[in-house]
């Protein structure tokens, strides 16, 4: 069976959207917009052009939705991983999470988990090697390197399930 054909059109101001008609015909949607959000519309079986359901997501819940249809070792925050067992990853910390506003060392990271943080991006810029005494920040995308087990482990400090 061929591979199905994805349609990408970008959205001026938006996004891009990514279209996909299934073996069965179904017309599926993907519009990923500017802010990290996405929006999946499912099409009517009758009338294509017609979206019969339609879901927005936050950036996590798409993250957590592409886990769900992948293994883990392809998710969308995974950086790199090598044959010697370590994994690069980004996490992110949610605006609502505990450690908004704490320090890095507070989480205790490399003591609990193994892993390290190389760097912190925030907005538009890129902290690399933060310290302990570097505050953390709702938002704040960390690259954590580790083992597998090290990094789900450095996840769910962090309040990512």
């Amino acid at each position: 069976m061929p591979a199905p054909r994805l349609r990408t059109t970008p959205l001026p101001g938006i996004g891009v959207q990514y279209d996909l008609v299934t073996r069965e015909q179904r017309h599926l949607s993907v519009v990923a917009h500017r802010d990290g959000t996405r929006t999946v519309g499912l099409y009517q079986a009758d009338d294509p052009d017609s979206c019969a359901h339609s879901l927005r997501l936050t950036g996590a819940e798409a993250g957590s939705l592409i886990d769900a249809l992948m293994p883990s070792h392809h998710s969308a925050s995974l950086l790199y991983t090598t044959d010697l067992g370590l994994v690069a990853e980004r996490i992110e910390v949610a605006a609502t999470s505990r450690w908004n506003g704490r320090l890095l060392g507070d989480t205790r990271m490399r003591t609990e988990t193994g892993t390290s943080i190389v760097a912190v991006l925030r907005r538009a810029e890129a902290i690399p090697s933060p310290t302990p005494d570097f505050r953390l920040a709702g938002g704040d995308t960390l690259i954590v390197i580790g083992t597998r087990e090290g990094v789900d482990a450095a996840a769910a400090i962090l309040g990512r399930e």
